[in-house]
């Protein structure tokens, strides 16, 4: 059994920044990449931002030059540093593991952490 445990959500002002965290935990093999997505209510849940074990990043355009993702691999944790937040960045971020096995590749989900920015 995996757990991915997510931190660092709440409520912050247009502007101001949040950080992130998810640890993965559990029965792992190996970790291929881990991401941030986010789903706001009545939207789909989109892909905010990706780092692979080697180190390659993916964000999305609306979050390109604000948000930083980064990875500890020996703690199997993955950050999301949001800077500049906007209200449109209100969602629930899910943190997701792609997880490799001898046998077979699966992905692993997060509860989610809600990121509400408001003034």
């Amino acid at each position: 059994q995996v757990q991915l445990v997510e931190s660092g959500g709440g409520l912050v002002h247009p502007g101001g920044s949040l950080r992130l965290s998810c640890r993965a935990s559990g029965t792992i093999f190996s970790i291929a990449a881990m991401g941030w997505y986010r789903q706001a209510p009545g939207k789909h849940r989109e892909l905010v931002a990706r780092i692979t074990s080697g180190g390659s990043t993916t964000y999305a355009d609306s979050v390109k030059g604000r948000f930083t993702i980064s990875n500890d691999n020996y703690m199997n944790t993955v950050y999301l540093q949001m800077n500049s937040l906007k209200p449109e960045d209100t969602a629930v971020y899910y943190c997701k593991a792609d997880l490799k096995d001898p046998l077979d590749d699966y992905d692993w989900w997060g509860q989610g952490t809600q990121v509400t920015v408001s003034s």
